[in-house]
This record gives C-alpha cells, sequence and structure tokens, in this order.
C-alpha cells in the first residue's frame, strides 16, 4: 500500500500544472487520504466547473489512483475569488445589529 499523500505534495503537484494558482489543501479527516483543496488560477477563466476539475485531477494522475481516497475541489478565477469575498462582507455587515 502506498505512503499517505501530504497536502503540501498535493499543492506541488497542482502548481507544476497550474504555476500561476493560489491553493489551499487540508486533511480533512487526519488520515492523509481525504482532502479539499481551493484553487484560484486565472486559467480558469471560461473554463466550466467540470473542465477545471478535470484540470486538477490531471496534475494529480496517479496520486488519485493510488493514494487520495477523497478529494473535494474549489475552483475559482481570481474574479470570482474577488466575487466571493465581497459577497461574505455583505453578508457579515447585513447581519449586524444597531
Amino acid at each position: 500500500m502506498p505512503a499517505p499523500i501530504t497536502a503540501s505534495e498535493i499543492e506541488s503537484m497542482i502548481l507544476t500544472a497550474l504555476p500561476d494558482a493560489r491553493i489551499q489543501v487540508r486533511d480533512t479527516t487526519g488520515g492523509g487520504d481525504h482532502y479539499e483543496a481551493i484553487i484560484v488560477s486565472p486559467a480558469f477563466v471560461g473554463k466550466t466547473r467540470v473542465n477545471r476539475h478535470r484540470m486538477v485531477y490531471g496534475a494529480l494522475q496517479d496520486a488519485m489512483q493510488a493514494r487520495i481516497h477523497a478529494l473535494a475541489l474549489i475552483t475559482m478565477t481570481p474574479e470570482e475569488l474577488q466575487q466571493e469575498q465581497a459577497s461574505q462582507i455583505v453578508n457579515i455587515q447585513s447581519t449586524k445589529t444597531h
């Protein structure tokens, strides 16, 4: 059985395929086989969610078959990230009590 993969290994593999990406990877169970990755890259502009995920899975290739049991992906363009952050600020402000 192959050794568990680390979050930094996953990040490195994705950066090889998407060098301009900002990536956050976390082990969701502590067992080294269930991960969540948030990936922000200009390479995702104009791509569907399915195509974005295929790009990431392509970067991870063999690791997806042998070392990663589950990987939850959130893929965004830089502009989508800015919109997401702006909407969270608005939501936080709108829930304040005066």
